[in-house]
């Protein structure tokens, strides 16, 4: 009997958690889908009182308008190029330094791994005046190095990318070794096809970090022809002269941002998923 009611009250609660978080991911995509909806409403409809959520009449006259007032490609190339290198830089170079903390014996290994610990407790905003000093003297303001350098390898991407290598038993890399190859071919042949569902998790977080990102590229860039697509909207935003009027060219604009994010994760999701699932367990 006591059987038959616990498996009562599980089928109860089914349907209630399930409402629960269908509730919880309306609330939390209600602001996107309001941006989204709203690039394609007419300026009466973006004024209206109460709100229209669902326009009647839809519209590409906000685009065509953005396009007029702003070099969209150029800004859109800038970003892509931008989170592009820091990613593809950020999967190699932690890797590297994952696998050599995971799977090599060196000293001063555990010294190196704290450091990595130690700096991702460090707040990223203490960084940017020591970074802006840096690339100054280096001549790479105003410069895609100047942009990517900085984010070229992350903490978290490391220790990431050493906690998943750790999972790799040390058994078949010894293998590997005694059929006479290489440190490298190991890495690049055995090590990374084994570590694809971390690969597409650092893949997601660093370009959707980088694409997103606003104080640095702002920071960094003074010639506008090196503006990246969050700062270039920023930038027609608190212009008075530009953005009067311009809420359905700013909800356009960040829909543009933010269609790129959605297609990588769309892309990568089946990995990400199991990145995160199986990034614990050894």
């Amino acid at each position: 009997m006591s059987d038959i009611r616990a498996t009562g009250g599980a089928r109860l609660k089914k349907p209630f958690v399930y409402v629960l978080l269908s509730a919880g991911l309306l609330v939390m995509s209600a602001p996107f889908l309001w941006m989204a909806l709203s690039a394609f409403k007419t300026n009466k409809e973006l004024g209206a009182s109460p709100p229209v959520w669902i326009p009647t009449t839809w519209t590409l006259t906000h685009f065509s308008e953005l396009l007029d007032k702003l070099d969209l490609p150029l800004y859109f190339l800038n970003s892509l190029i931008v989170a592009v290198l820091v990613t593809v830089c950020n999967l190699v170079f932690c890797s590297m330094l994952g696998y050599a903390l995971a799977k090599l014996r060196f000293a001063g290994r555990s010294k190196v791994f704290a450091l990595v610990l130690g700096a991702l407790m460090v707040p990223g905003n203490l960084m940017l005046l020591p970074l802006f000093v840096l690339m100054s003297k280096l001549h790479l303001i105003d410069s895609y190095a100047g942009l990517v350098l900085p984010f070229a390898a992350g903490a978290f991407g490391v220790f990431l990318m050493r906690q998943f290598m750790q999972s790799i038993p040390d058994e078949l890399l010894e293998a590997a070794r005694m059929d006479g190859a290489r440190e490298w071919y190991i890495f690049w042949r055995i090590v990374m096809p084994l570590v694809k569902p971390a690969l597409a998790t650092l893949s997601i977080i660093t370009f959707l970090g980088s694409w997103n990102n606003f104080v640095w590229p702002l920071i960094a860039t003074n010639d506008p022809g090196k503006y990246t697509l969050p700062v270039a909207l920023a930038t027609f935003a608190t212009d008075p002269n530009q953005s009067a009027g311009s809420n359905g060219m700013l909800m356009a604009g960040s829909l543009l941002v933010v269609l790129p994010v959605l297609l990588v994760f769309a892309v990568l999701q089946r990995h990400f998923t199991q990145g995160i699932a199986t990034a614990g367990m050894k």
